[in-house]
């Protein structure tokens, strides 16, 4: 793994976890339902953003990408661990299952090159 991608996902794990305790995760998600009822650009178009877009518009669309990435760090840190089924237990049971059946499938190739009985 690269220093710098590892130094990325440790950096994105500690701010989530340091940010993102129930009361902050509450506060963050009441603030944005807050910031979504955005009286203040019902009246007016003007100014346009980039010369095009509707400053209304162009709100909900920085809203909306703010609010993925609140849900991205949210599932990423206050995910139940227990509705999580990848599990080191399940990954282990999978791996059990995943060597029967290559064990089984080898089986099934053997003894299709071979004679059958009573030939």
């Amino acid at each position: 793994m690269r220093p710098a991608l590892s130094f990325a996902r440790g950096l994105w794990y500690y701010v989530g976890a340091f940010f993102m305790s129930r009361i902050a995760a509450t506060l963050i998600v009441l603030g944005l339902y807050a910031l979504h009822q955005d009286v203040w650009f019902w009246n007016d178009a003007t100014p346009l953003v980039f010369g095009v877009l509707p400053i209304g518009l162009f709100y909900h669309v920085a809203y909306a990408i703010v609010t993925s990435v609140v849900m991205a760090v949210l599932v990423k840190t206050c995910w139940p661990s227990h509705l999580d089924p990848e599990t080191e237990a399940s990954v282990r049971e999978l791996a059990r299952t995943e060597q029967v059946v290559g064990a089984a499938r080898e089986r099934v190739e053997r003894s299709a090159g071979a004679k059958p009985p009573g030939s």
